[in-house]
């Protein structure tokens, strides 16, 4: 799990005349989401949290770990580790992890790719203040365990035409919060789970994304 601002990323964003007066922040696991948010930043300096889950971005934790603070290095982030193995409990781990938010002013929380879920300690210190990006348009292939390729091996397998991306806020639900953006995308002839997730990424996640973050750093939704 990565913590990354974009407090930059939303300012290009929007117009000119919008100003964010408080810090927003992205938490994400995955490795081909993260740079679409943390390389936009501009003069600002974020906050790159992660938290080891296990090898589930492939090349294993030690060499994504290293790839990803390499990354915000360059970039003039932050980096602060969090480690779900150190703590005895989930509770514990969320307490730290909403600890390490409130030490760097973090108001907005952004999950992309997150492979987790949030206690209700996080979510209820930021309501209405996390995101979440989902492989799938909800309500459709969404809820527990439904992560990675398997939205897209469950719309491939239900014979869909179309899948795409949700952006929504974040509940005691999984994948339950409300919705704010969604987009749809085609799924071809011959499409593997892994060429459906390519295209649903980069037709999809990636633009909706920083969309709505914009959106609610501007004031656009409350």
């Amino acid at each position: 799990m990565t913590v990354s601002s974009v407090r930059s990323m939303a300012l290009t964003a929007m117009p000119p005349s919008v100003t964010i007066l408080s810090p927003t922040s992205v938490l994400s696991q995955s490795p081909t989401e993260r740079p679409q948010l943390a390389e936009k930043r501009r003069s600002h300096t974020p906050l790159y949290v992660e938290g080891e889950y296990g090898n589930r971005c492939g090349g294993g934790r030690r060499a994504h770990s290293a790839a990803m603070k390499e990354r915000a290095a360059n970039a003039g982030v932050e980096g602060v580790v969090v480690r779900r193995k150190d703590y005895a409990s989930s509770e514990d781990f969320d307490a730290a992890l909403l600890k390490t938010l409130k030490e760097h002013n973090i108001d907005l929380v952004v999950l992309a790719g997150f492979l987790s879920v949030l206690g209700p300690s996080v979510i209820e210190a930021y309501p209405r203040r996390i995101l979440n990006i989902h492989p799938a348009l909800i309500p459709s292939f969404c809820g527990p365990g439904m992560y990675g390729l398997r939205p897209h091996e469950a719309a491939l397998a239900r014979g869909c035409k179309v899948t795409g991306a949700t952006v929504h806020f974040v509940n005691e639900e999984c994948d339950g919060g409300p919705i704010l953006l969604q987009k749809a995308v085609d799924i071809l002839p011959g499409d593997t789970p892994e060429v459906l997730q390519k295209r649903v990424m980069e037709q999809a996640e990636w633009k909706l994304l920083p969309k709505a973050v914009a959106m609610v750093c501007s004031g656009e939704i409350k």
